[in-house]
């Protein structure tokens, strides 16, 4: 392809505007500070940008001296989807437990206490909440990144959730466009169908959209997914029928739609990032997300290039290109007007903002007790250091594999000698993978008192045969859940936490060991 002329055109300044691209390291390259120059207006920021507060806040400020009105997009939903501590765990649990608590002032005060660090370390765009109804338990990845599977109740946290991070000075992008709770597909491997109606999409899947549309959410971020009832030929990131007749013209939304990743294999494996960006600008998004896996200036140069020349053939309307680019630069000036709440000041009064996040995992842990007691409150708290299990299944992309996850790091404080093991399905017949798997937790716990860690045992059988095992030869073993909690409570005692956050797994370290009542 030949390389268009990077000036100052306005054609040119409007491409690259609307592009939010990812990049490697802990410092701005110097080609994204020379893109910023010639008219990026956004940047992502992933896990491998981030290695401490200081250092983030440091990029930032790197970012703004090149350009004042840069938008730092981020995806940090707390729970199991953090950048901000992806080598730790979070400080906050995930929309999961906030819905399991259903205490809106509560959700509100942890998106607000949420965005005051991020507005601290200089982000001003977080790509959340998740809107998205769990309504399909085997959904692959949505899970607990969703307020739960009724309507109603994920229709107020995601109003909560918007006010409470605004409020801290940095804009919501609620997502996943027009639903993605009802698929048994990750879009980052493939391209999700739903084959529902319109009236039950309307019904449900709209419902929390509406109500961040009435909250305010400066941003909408797009779903790769098929849904015939509205589109049956493109997903509604590429469809105009959903981003400008629904979106925009139905709901009545006029702020920035934003594209879910366009490297995703929904979109790049089935139209290419270059074909998917140009039609995705027709349909009426306004902001083209790329970067999780591409992040290099060659990517940039490409997706300008490819807007720049669909505009020249006519493919592209040039005043749709201008149209989104516009609506990229009022967020970026919304967003740096918007006056930061003054150093400790709380979303809703209560709880301390240092220790919402855990408070509100506490709340959230259910606890289920044995047939054989009368309630958790005979269970007796471990005094001996335990042997946990922890029955690991394959990590999705949006959550990644570097956030640690399961209790035994939070015991290892409470009952210091705390011993692990990580145990997965392997190869083979899932039954006969869960039963080795059990067999092998077993043997290497001895005679220590076993806990056992699941994550979404419904969905995966090998581990519902491993739980099993582990259970027939050593039935006094303490189960957590740290998924959603479709499977039936089994065990001594049955810990449902809702996600797998840090503070997640403090809440029932604390209830293992007896560090406080219930």
């Amino acid at each position: 392809m030949t390389t268009l002329a990077s000036g100052t055109d306005t054609l040119t300044r409007d491409a690259l505007t609307v592009l939010q691209p990812g990049f490697t390291g802990t410092t701005a390259p110097d080609w994204l500070l020379r893109r910023l120059g010639e008219g990026l207006a956004s940047v992502g920021l992933f896990g491998r940008n981030i290695a401490s507060p200081g250092q983030l806040a440091a990029l930032t400020a790197q970012l703004r001296a090149e350009r004042d009105d840069v938008l730092v997009a981020i995806d940090e939903e707390g729970g199991d989807v953090t950048r901000l501590e992806v080598r730790s765990g979070s400080s906050f649990p995930g929309n999961h437990a906030l819905g399991a608590v259903d205490d809106v002032e509560l959700t509100q005060q942890v998106a607000h206490e949420l965005g005051r660090r991020l507005a601290a370390c200089g982000v001003n765009l977080n790509w959340a909440p998740s809107a998205d109804v769990n309504s399909d338990p085997r959904n692959p990845v949505i899970g607990v990144r969703s307020f739960g599977a009724d309507t109603a109740l994920t229709a107020r946290h995601t109003a909560a959730y918007v006010t409470g991070l605004q409020s801290a000075g940095v804009a919501a992008c609620t997502k996943h466009f027009p639903g993605h709770g009802d698929t048994a597909v990750d879009s980052h491997h493939a391209l999700p169908r739903i084959g529902i109606s319109a009236d039950v999409l309307a019904e449900r899947e709209l419902t929390p959209f509406r109500a961040a549309i009435a909250a305010g959410t400066r941003a909408v971020m797009s779903a790769h997914i098929l849904v015939p009832a509205l589109d049956p030929d493109r997903p509604a990131t590429l469809s105009r029928r959903i981003l400008t007749g629904l979106l925009r013209g139905e709901l009545g939304y006029d702020g920035l739609i934003v594209t879910d990743g366009m490297e995703m294999r929904a979109i790049a494996g089935t139209y290419g990032i270059e074909r998917g960006s140009v039609l995705a600008i027709a349909a009426g998004a306004d902001a083209i997300c790329v970067g999780g896996g591409l992040a290099d200036d060659a990517t940039v140069q490409r997706l300008r290039d490819a807007l720049v020349g669909a505009v020249r053939v006519g493919e592209l309307p040039e005043d749709r290109l201008a149209e989104a680019a516009d609506r990229v630069r009022a967020l970026a000036r919304w967003a740096g007007t918007t006056g930061r709440p003054a150093d400790g000041a709380q979303g809703a009064q209560g709880t301390q903002g240092t220790e919402v996040g855990l408070h509100a995992a506490r709340r959230a842990l259910t606890v289920t007790a044995a047939p054989g007691l009368n309630s958790p409150d005979a269970f007796e708290p471990l005094t001996e250091p335990p042997y946990v299990a922890a029955l690991t299944p394959v990590a999705n992309i949006a959550v990644g594999d570097e956030t640690p996850w399961g209790v035994a790091a939070e015991l290892v404080h409470l009952l210091p000698g705390t011993v692990t093991g990580s145990f997965s399905a392997g190869d083979g017949p899932e039954t006969e993978a869960g039963e080795s798997a059990g067999r092998a937790a077993l043997q290497a716990a001895g005679p220590r008192r076993i806990v056992a860690v699941v994550r979404d045992e419904h969905r995966h059988p090998w581990m519902a045969s491993a739980l099993h095992t582990l259970l027939a030869a050593r039935p006094d073993t303490i189960v957590v859940e740290m998924g959603v909690p479709q499977a039936a409570p089994r065990g001594a005692l049955h810990l449902a936490t809702h996600g797998a956050a840090r503070v997640c797994a403090r809440a029932a370290a604390e209830v293992i060991a007896g560090v406080m009542g219930w």
